[in-house]
């Protein structure tokens, strides 16, 4: 240690880490150099403010401002709606999103990860979420609103309970053996049982009590609070505290949470406080993720171990306001890759799928999490394992740039998983601009009911639309001529031009097949717009074609208009191989 005037330097060497501790006067000169190069950074032609670090009371006040901003629905949303089932991944997510937009996709997407059947028009969680809010607050009730009261927590989170032991009015009150046996008074309280809760476990009690006699019926995990003699010296005895073998006062002895009194099964009710604590830690903890090791892959980039599970991806885009676009994500998976187990004549395969999007900055946007099934009769497995399973999910999304990660599991199989990653780039629709929607080649494609539009899987508006996937974007997709494939395509414009005089638009819609080798077009195809929907400013077109005529090989299809109102002009083409 060496002093030399009034600058010193303590300089102490910890373990394997150098530490240095500089004087006041040593700090006061770095802060300076910093003031002046910071100085000098603003000078910079290069100079970018956005990338400068902020000060803590500069980052204390966008996190006041991000608060203050979170208000009316959106805050409602989120602190009363669904403050008992949202994780705490999404609301740290829901917290981080800059503008309503992003807000408004955010809770489209909460929803729709939590429909149990993606195929109905209706959201059936969403519905019953929203029920069982309205029952908390009509009957819950208690100087607040319902859905604030730890039954209304209970009741919106599991439902209904599968059978009441209501005891509204408290009273004389036989303790079961379990709790020491013995006649007490008590404070009204009621018990809930379910038979089964998932994550939680089979046959949990949950027990209430209302020792305000206010109607405010708190959960407990001490049994003897609802005892309205238990602090009364001689009163309320268990069955062995008559019998002079124990005294009430041990009750108050040992520390632990409950003073049910020693009886016949009394200490191995004792022994089992810690599992009381740890039902009561998951009863009131919002909902985990469910595939926490795929999640492990996407998040943390967990190397893989086992054998890769190979699958392939598409993803397109759908306009749906200047704002947001929708963006369906197609995944196929060849069965042979699927481990099948086989039971009482049905073979059975299980894959979860983790979806994450997330910003460039990190921000998680959209997850979705499922576990698709795959049953086969035993006896035609092996035919089966020569086709592909495709699961589709499309996600509403702001036009912007960001990243897809995908992750799946072979559930029958828990080393076998497949990761997927890339950048995707929402485009922007601008109202002044012709733009285009993706271009997609279908293996299947027709209308759907009034009843189905905007929902269920592979419905893309008032059209069923289930895309061919490729092996990557190199490879193009493949239609058998053998199987009597046909080639469906399907695309949106969108911002056409509105003559002011006729309110109709004006243009010419053209399709065609060429030769991707020589150029060479087989087929061209002129449609006018008006026989689309004259007075729209977005057009359908969707086609479907035999390849009968088409010998093996590449073609490409080209969907291009030519809007003679706003004199712009705009194509999309695909390619595809026939067999």
């Amino acid at each position: 240690m060496a002093f030399i005037g009034r600058r010193f330097l303590f300089i102490l060497l910890m373990g394997s880490g150098l530490v240095l501790i500089r004087t006041p006067h040593l700090k006061a000169q770095d802060a300076g150099t910093t003031a002046n190069k910071s100085q000098q950074d603003t000078n910079d032609p290069d100079y970018d403010p956005r990338k400068r670090q902020r000060s803590d009371k500069e980052r204390y006040k966008a996190q006041r401002d991000l608060r203050n901003e979170l208000k009316g629905t959106y805050k409602t949303w989120l602190n009363q709606e669904v403050a008992y089932i949202i994780s705490d991944d999404e609301r740290k997510a829901f917290m981080t999103l800059s503008n309503d937009e992003e807000r408004d996709s955010f809770i489209e997407a909460f929803w729709q990860r939590r429909n149990p059947n993606p195929d109905s028009p209706e959201n059936e969680f969403r519905e019953e979420h929203y029920r069982r809010i309205q029952y908390a607050n009509d009957h819950f009730a208690a100087g607040k609103p319902g859905w604030r009261t730890d039954r209304g927590h209970i009741y919106i989170s599991f439902g209904k309970p599968d059978d009441i032991e209501g005891h509204p009015s408290g009273g004389t009150y036989q303790r079961p053996q379990d709790e020491g046996g013995g006649s007490t008074s008590t404070f009204p309280f009621e018990i809930w049982h379910y038979r089964y809760i998932e994550g939680i476990g089979e046959n949990v009690n949950l027990e209430f009590v209302d020792t305000c006699q206010c109607g405010d019926f708190h959960f407990t995990i001490d049994r003897s609070e609802k005892d309205a003699l238990l602090m009364v010296p001689g009163a309320g005895l268990t069955q062995w505290e008559e019998m002079n073998h124990k005294d009430k006062t041990d009750r108050f002895k040992g520390g632990g949470i409950e003073r049910l009194g020693a009886g016949p099964m009394g200490d191995g009710a004792q022994s089992k406080e810690f599992d009381r604590i740890e039902l009561q830690a998951k009863i009131f903890a919002p909902p985990p993720i469910k595939f926490t090791d795929l999640n492990a892959f996407v998040s943390e980039h967990k190397l893989l171990t086992g054998p890769v599970f190979p699958f392939d991806v598409r993803t397109d885009f759908v306009k749906v306001t200047e704002s947001m676009d929708m963006v369906p994500i197609t995944l196929q998976i060849r069965n042979r890759d699927i481990t099948f187990q086989t039971k009482d004549g049905v073979s059975r395969g299980l894959v979860n799928i983790l979806i994450r999007v997330t910003t460039i900055t990190g921000k998680t946007v959209q997850t979705q999490e499922d576990t698709v099934e795959i049953n086969q009769p035993a006896e035609l497995l092996q035919q089966a394992l020569d086709r592909k399973s495709i699961y589709w999910k499309a996600l509403p999304l702001v036009p912007g740039l960001y990243r897809l990660d995908v992750a799946i599991k072979d559930v029958n199989n828990p080393d076998h998983i497949g990761l997927y990653g890339r950048g995707i780039d929402v485009p922007t629709y601008h109202d002044e601009k012709l733009g285009a929607s993706s271009l997609i080649l279908a293996d299947e494609m027709h209308p759907v009911s009034s009843r189905q539009i905007g929902s269920g899987n592979f419905i893309i508006g008032g059209d069923f639309v289930r895309p061919r996937v490729a092996a990557n974007a190199a490879t193009p997709v493949s239609f058998n001529r053998a199987q009597n494939q046909t080639l469906n395509f399907w695309m949106q414009f969108y911002n056409l031009g509105i003559d002011e005089a006729t309110k109709s638009n004006s243009a010419k819609v053209t399709y065609e097949i060429a030769d991707a080798a020589s150029g060479t077009v087989i087929l061209t195809k002129d449609l006018d717009s008006k026989d689309l929907g004259s007075h729209s400013d977005e057009l359908t077109v969707q086609k479907t074609l035999p390849i009968a005529g088409l010998q093996p090989g590449k073609y490409k299809v080209t969907v291009k208009i030519n809007d003679a109102i706003s004199k712009q002009e705009i194509a999309q083409s695909a390619p595809f191989v026939v067999e």
